[in-house]
């Protein structure tokens, strides 16, 4: 029974954006080889961990966002730690233009797209009725329109005539009304619904289509901005079934089972990796009230 507590227990990261100094690989570091992942958001955070893990496993790599810099640096990064290439793009999830040309680019290089992680979000916290029409409208765009206008892309230019995977990074927070998240619970849930919507209609051209939705996790620019460190200075997280936050690392494990042949009839579902925390983890709407007030005011 020795090896029963290591079931839970979380693998290396680091907080930072920069790629793990050691890793074992869990899963044949063959399994994605030959493969092609564009990923949004790839610079930071998940995209940029989600990246790395897929490149140790034999997958070359598109990174993508608004900052062409800051995804030229973390390309550097992951090439130089995964010995696979990482190509860096610019483009704006919201302007199908930028990426159809981004796309192109790509299939210059490598002619072929395989797997697509829709990782570009953006969050705060905001109560609604502080909300401004333009914000929730940010939010909408990016998360839910970006998805959509991605993997119309994708589709149409490589995934009808080859097939391949499909995955919506979404979260639990339209689950119980999440406080201070009505424009991204609200942007997620649609987006749930869409990869449901997907995976029926696009399963028979040999694509598959599933949301993962990460829990609090740690090394994030969403942990930095919807209060994760508050949680921890006030051990909230110790309500959580596996009592802690999740890791980077966790999240890109989990894309990496929904992306290989493991996964071969896995599509139309929400994978959900939270250790548990949206069953237990207090939804405090006075608290949430008080650290949104506090941030804001640290903003002025």
């Amino acid at each position: 029974m020795a090896g029963v507590g290591a079931a839970c227990c979380p693998p290396p990261d680091v907080d930072t954006d920069d790629c793990l100094p050691e890793y074992r690989p869990l899963l044949s570091p063959d399994v994605l080889r030959g493969r092609v992942a564009l990923i949004t958001g790839g610079g930071s955070g998940i995209g940029f961990r989600t990246a790395e893990i897929f490149m140790r496993h034999g997958c070359q790599t598109i990174i993508a966002s608004r900052n062409l810099e800051k995804v030229t640096e973390a390309a550097k990064k992951l090439a130089a730690a995964t010995g696979q290439r990482c190509l860096p793009l610019s483009l704006d999830v919201r302007q199908p233009q930028t990426i159809i040309a981004a796309v192109d680019e790509a299939l210059k290089q490598f002619e072929q797209i395989d797997i697509l992680i829709n990782n570009a979000a953006g969050n705060f916290l905001c109560p609604a009725s502080a909300l401004s029409f333009n914000a929730y409208k940010t939010v909408i765009d990016i998360d839910t329109l970006g998805t959509f206008n991605v993997s119309k892309v994708l589709y149409e230019k490589c995934l009808r005539d080859h097939g391949g995977v499909i995955i919506n990074i979404t979260a639990t927070l339209g689950y119980r009304g999440q406080a201070l998240q009505v424009h991204a619970g609200t942007a997620k849930a649609a987006i749930d619904a869409m990869t449901r919507h997907l995976a029926v209609e696009w399963g028979p051209n040999n694509i598959r289509v599933n949301s993962l939705a990460p829990g609090p996790i740690s090394g994030t620019e969403g942990y930095r901005r919807l209060g994760g460190k508050h949680c921890e200075a006030s051990s909230r997280f110790n309500s959580i079934p596996l009592q802690r936050a999740g890791n980077k690392t966790e999240i890109a494990h989990s894309a990496l089972y929904l992306a290989s042949p493991l996964a071969s009839y896995v599509t139309g579902m929400t994978m959900v990796v939270d250790g548990g925390s949206w069953l237990t983890l207090a939804n405090d709407f006075p608290a949430m009230l008080d650290l949104w007030a506090t941030e804001a005011n640290k903003d002025k």
